[in-house]
């Protein structure tokens, strides 16, 4: 790494701008000082003591497997070949789960009920429930006039993530499947939910639900974006 990287890695944990990436090989004495493979050491071992717990270890466990098993390796090297909704019903039944969980947007609903069919052929027992449950007004969570979709004295039905999390604890979901969740609303859904959770759709209306997209054309789209001064609204 020369001086022009190295200056841009401080005390704080700063990997999306390392290049050494000594963490995936043996290297570790080769890291910067502010590399938490290096710097990190308690926490290292904090997390993968966690990783060994009984509850986690064999989750953590089929997830590598998982990993291994989404690719065709080849004599020339490995091919991807298995989609995200097929690595989420495989990995599910490598776990032996029989209840699942969906928490879906309205906006997805038609991709949510194929999806659904999807994991009952596949002989799982699907408890779905939509965002907007309850129908509850967002002006229950302080929203006027100025921010309603429909416009002014309109009855607009708030998000209720929280609400979808306890409805599939109630119901025991082993693990559940995220789709389509606005930004802010998965964090609470996630953060509320008793199982575990994997997103199958991260919400991106201007981008067919392919947020990766603003990145690979990051260069010439988005340039304004990482001049925008901080007062600059987006």
């Amino acid at each position: 790494m020369g001086r022009a990287k190295q200056h841009l890695i401080g005390q704080k944990t700063e990997c999306a701008k390392c290049s050494l990436i000594v963490c995936e090989s043996n290297r570790a004495g080769a890291a910067l000082p502010a590399c938490p493979t290096k710097a990190k050491q308690e926490i290292l071992k904090k997390g993968l003591t966690k990783s060994k717990r009984p509850d986690l270890r064999e989750f953590a466990r089929q997830a590598a497997i998982q990993q291994f098993d989404s690719f065709t390796h080849l004599p020339e090297g490995r091919v991807a070949r298995s989609s995200r909704i097929e690595e989420t019903i495989q990995f599910a039944k490598k776990m032996g789960y029989k209840k699942l969980g969906l928490a879906f947007c309205s906006g997805l609903r038609g991709q949510s009920e194929l999806f659904n069919q999807l994991l009952e052929k596949h002989g799982f027992e699907v408890v779905s429930v939509c965002c907007k449950v309850g129908g509850f007004s967002k002006e229950h969570i302080g929203i006027t006039d100025e921010h309603k979709l429909r416009g002014p004295g309109s009855y607009e039905v708030m998000c209720n993530p929280i609400t979808q999390a306890e409805i599939l604890n109630d119901e025991g979901t082993e693990f559940n499947i995220v789709i389509g969740l606005c930004v802010g609303h998965d964090a609470l859904f996630l953060r509320h939910a008793d199982a575990l959770s994997t997103v199958l759709i991260a919400k991106d209306r201007v981008l067919a639900h392919n947020p990766i997209a603003a990145l690979h054309v990051s260069n010439p789209c988005y340039r304004r974006l990482a001049e925008a001064k901080e007062e600059t609204t987006i």
